[in-house]
Parts: structure tokens; C-alpha cells; sequence
């Protein structure tokens, strides 16, 4: 077992700005939603001359909700002097409200300027994006974004493209996405870090924001363990979101919902209370990222409070004789997602099969009891098992 693993397993505090938080679990929304309102609200007005007062948004379990919009303020619209290059252009503004999370992203003004694409590389209509003022730029390989584009995730981009596609299915456009303050908003993130460079990304996978970061959420997860052994379960399993959450419906249908937890990055807390009530067995599914904080020893993943072990990874690639580009990968990145992918691209499983066994040693040890700790590491998207403990 390498050296560098967590044989000391702890939770980090909360950051004071989380912890001083008032209690309550009022839900936003993600960069990723107000951005599509603001494509949809600014498709619309390129149609029609005219700007909505709101405009209705699906998210993606098929849920919708209504958004303000906003006429653009004169400076975000000399930002992009240069960028828009027609007179005939639709744009909106839709502010960002992400509840009762501790986001740097609230209170957004995420702004869409739109027009015709007139020429085509393809025969079906396009939609390009462009990264304007304030949103981040992808300079580096491990996000699942393409180097040089807008750092924008692939659910988000999806739903840009649906609510478009609701007003107009025949055309190309384009969009430049800006937010004014985003350089600002991105120093508090770990955007720089990971090569993210010119502003914050548009992000999500549900289109909610649940305030995972907050105490309250923290004593929300200790809620609904204690709700699950009340009806008499024995395993709990652990997920850290909605991709994991669906792949844990995937992978053990048979298993009741309730004991299906989302712990976000309170992973410490729900392994100690499960243990705590009485579970004979604790499943953990999540991503390469926080397997790796696991196999660490670290039992709060919150990004504010933990980095990956880039030390770790590669401790972990040379005892398993791993290819050259894995060895590279464990350090030319600060992403744990660049070394999955590495190894994944050659087929070489064995330092995340590795890392699955040492996260749940970890657990286990945190644990203080022998109860059966199992890990298992999913793809990107929560479709598909790459790794497990077993």
C-alpha cells in the first residue's frame, strides 16, 4: 500500500463561510440553466424583435420553471463590440439565483447575444458558441471539454440546444455567452487551476442547485441514513450526486430507494452515522475525484477544503507497472478525470481498481469497525462501471 495513503483518515472542517451559513435548503439554479433561459430569451428576440418578459426552461428530469428576463446593460453590450459582428442580433439577461448555496456565481447577470450563422459547414443547422467576456476558456486536457473552447459542460450545452431548438428548428446561430465580473467570480474557483482561463464555466447535471456545501445539507444526509435504518435496511448506498445516484438505480435495481443517500462531499459524516445505526454494509459510488481524496484519507471532498494527491496517483501508477502516459498523467495534471481517462484510453485499469481498494480501506478505517465498505468508481457521465474494491 503506498506510503502517501490516508493511513489516518480525517474530515476536514468546513470552510468558515459554509459553517456560519444559516440553516435551510432553499435549491437554486445551476450557471448551466440561467444561461439556457438567456439563449432562449435572446433566440427569441433575434426572431421577433422582441424581448420577453420571462421564458419557460425544461430541465433534465423534464421539470420546468419560469425566468425572469432582463434587457443587457450598455456596458455588457460594449464588451462584445467585437465579437458580435451583424447589427441584427437578439440578446437577454437572466440573473443567477443559486439559493442557498454559497456560490460565487449568484447574482450572475449571464447575458446571451445571438444571431444567424450564414455559413454552414454542415447541412443541419449549427449552433457555435463563443466565449465572451467573463466565462472561461478550456486551455488544458481533463475536463472533458475540448482545448479552446468555452468551458461549458455537456449537459448545459444540451439544454442551450433544446431550448433553442423550441423556437427555431431550421437555423444556425451563434451565441457568445458573457457574464459581466465572471474574471472576478472565477478567482474564488478552482478555474485557474485546472486551466480554465478568462472567467467562471456554465455548469450542471440537473439544472438544480442543491446546497450541498451548507451545514444544513450536512445534517440532511445524517437525516436520511437515519430514515433508512429505520425501515430496517441493512447497507446503505453512498453516492456523492444525480450521475451516481443513477447509475446506483442501474446497477442494483433491486435495492431500496432509501437506502440509495446522496452525501455531496460529506462522505465522513454518513460513513460514521451509518456505522453509528447499525448498517452491516456501506457501498460508495463516485467519480475518480473524490476516490482518490478517499484513498487519501480525506473524508470531506468539498474542493474548497482538499486537493488531489497528485503525489498519490503517481505512487499508485509506478506500483502498478503502469504505462508511461499513466505516470505522466498523474502529474501533468490537477485532475484526477485527465489520469482516468489516461488510463481508460489504454485499457489499463489497474491503478483505479487500486485506488477503489485503498478509498475503502480508508473508509473502513474511519469507519473504527470492520463493517464491508465497497467502492465503486463510475465514468463521467454515471453510466458505466470503470472500477471496484472487490
Amino acid at each position: 500500500m503506498p506510503k502517501t495513503s490516508g493511513s489516518n483518515p480525517y474530515e476536514p472542517d468546513l470552510a468558515e463561510e459554509v459553517s456560519a451559513r444559516p440553516s435551510g435548503l432553499r435549491t437554486g439554479f445551476t450557471t448551466g440553466t440561467v444561461a439556457a433561459a438567456a439563449a432562449k430569451a435572446a433566440i427569441i428576440h433575434l426572431m421577433t424583435q422582441k424581448l420577453p418578459e420571462s421564458v419557460q426552461i425544461t430541465l433534465p428530469n423534464e421539470s420546468k420553471f419560469d425566468f425572469t428576463v432582463l434587457k443587457p446593460k450598455h456596458d455588457v453590450l460594449e464588451s462584445v463590440k467585437g465579437l458580435v459582428t451583424t447589427d441584427n442580433y437578439g440578446a437577454a439577461t437572466v440573473i443567477k439565483d443559486a439559493g442557498d448555496d454559497p456560490d460565487c456565481t449568484h447574482g450572475a447577470e449571464i447575458t446571451v447575444f445571438a444571431f444567424e450563422k450564414r455559413i454552414s459547414k454542415s447541412d443541419k443547422p449549427e449552433i457555435d458558441i463563443v466565449a465572451g467576456p467573463g466565462i472561461g476558456t478550456v486551455t488544458l486536457n481533463g475536463l472533458g471539454i475540448d482545448v479552446g473552447k468555452p468551458s461549458i459542460t455537456k449537459i448545459p450545452l444540451k439544454m442551450i440546444s433544446e431550448s433553442i431548438r423550441q423556437v427555431n428548428t431550421t437555423k444556425s446561430f451563434v451565441l457568445i455567452i458573457t457574464v459581466p465580473g465572471g474574471v472576478e467570480m472565477a478567482a474564488k474557483t478552482t478555474n485557474d487551476r485546472l486551466g480554465i482561463v478568462g472567467g467562471i464555466s456554465i455548469l450542471g447535471t440537473t439544472g438544480i442547485v442543491k446546497p450541498f456545501s451548507t451545514a444544513a445539507y450536512r445534517a440532511s444526509v445524517v437525516q436520511q441514513i437515519n430514515v433508512a435504518r429505520v425501515q430496517r435496511l441493512n447497507e446503505v448506498i453512498l453516492v456523492t450526486g444525480f450521475r451516481t445516484e443513477q447509475f446506483a438505480f442501474k446497477k442494483w435495481p433491486e435495492a431500496n430507494k432509501l437506502s440509495i443517500v446522496e452525501v455531496g462531499d460529506f462522505t465522513g459524516i454518513a460513513i460514521k452515522r451509518s456505522t453509528k445505526v447499525g448498517f452491516n454494509k456501506i457501498t460508495f459510488v463516485g467519480m475518480c475525484g473524490k476516490i482518490v481524496k478517499l484513498a487519501d484519507g480525506i473524508m470531506m471532498t468539498h474542493y474548497k477544503r482538499s486537493n488531489v494527491n497528485t503525489n498519490l496517483l503517481l505512487e499508485i501508477a509506478m506500483l502498478t507497472n503502469a504505462p508511461e502516459q499513466v505516470k505522466s498523467a498523474a502529474t501533468d495534471t490537477n485532475t484526477a478525470r485527465h489520469f482516468a481517462e489516461v488510463c481508460m484510453n489504454l485499457n489499463f485499469y489497474k491503478p483505479l481498481f487500486l485506488l477503489c481498494k485503498m478509498a475503502a480501506d480508508s473508509c473502513r478505517t474511519y469507519a473504527g469497525s470492520d463493517i464491508d465498505v465497497a467502492v465503486y468508481m463510475t465514468d463521467f457521465e454515471g453510466a458505466t462501471e470503470i472500477a471496484n474494491s472487490l
